[in-house]
């Protein structure tokens, strides 16, 4: 009795058992089909994004020259010496809450750093740059990292809200930029450049995620 009892109990346990194997092997089933439709949902994207016209090549204004490895990175995009000044130029997309993606890049946030030797700080002006205009949003003097040469976060005033100088103060410093370059010049290079810059990392955003799914592979 005793190993009849025993034998249904093993019995039992091995029933118990084999629902959770099934299941398991479904979940792997499953997963793998998940994982097969989203790479090649994934992989569709990649060559139809690779697919896309890039806009004709412009050239930034004389004065300025391209940074090498400008696109693959957050640093400056422009440089140029205006006397013993170092002019670098960052860009970004001007978003407001009306943009979205299908409104082009029709608006460039612009941060201008004039640096001088032996300074171990650089006058910055962050700007809105269109098409036809360029805005001061606002100036300060900040400390630089002089190991990376990357603005550190000011830790004391950086001055008055740029509409609050008068209009005499506000003019001189868009014409001390304007001698410098600065200006809507340089929006149509920037606007090509930032097209550039967004499809490059598009396309390396949908490789890099379908090499995690799929394991590291590379993706054809």
């Amino acid at each position: 009795m005793l190993k009849r009892a025993l034998a249904g109990t093993v019995g039992v346990a091995a029933a118990l058992r084999r629902p959770c194997l099934t299941t398991t092997r479904h979940a792997g089933t499953l997963s793998s089909a998940v994982n097969s439709m989203l790479l090649r949902s994934l992989k569709d994207h990649y060559l139809e994004v690779a697919k896309m016209t890039m806009p004709p090549k412009v050239a930034p204004p004389d004065a300025f020259s391209i940074v090498k490895g400008a696109l693959d990175s957050d640093g400056p995009v422009l440089k140029r010496s205006y006397g013993n000044e170092e002019i670098s130029l960052y860009v970004t997309r001007l978003l407001s809450g009306m943009d979205d993606e299908s409104s082009g890049i029709d608006q460039l946030f612009l941060h201008v750093d004039v640096s001088k030797p032996g300074q171990d700080e650089s006058l910055i002006f962050l700007c809105g740059l269109y098409e036809d205009a360029l805005g001061i949003h606002s100036v300060s003097m900040r400390p630089k990292d002089m190991k990376t040469r990357y603005l550190v976060i000011p830790t004391q005033y950086i001055g008055p809200n740029f509409e609050d100088l008068d209009e005499r103060t506000r003019d001189a410093f868009h014409s001390y930029i304007e001698e410098r370059g600065v200006n809507e010049s340089l929006f149509k290079f920037l606007q090509a450049w930032l097209y550039v810059k967004d499809h490059r990392n598009l396309m390396r955003w949908f490789k890099t995620l379908g090499m995690f799914i799929d394991g590291g592979k590379k993706q054809s």
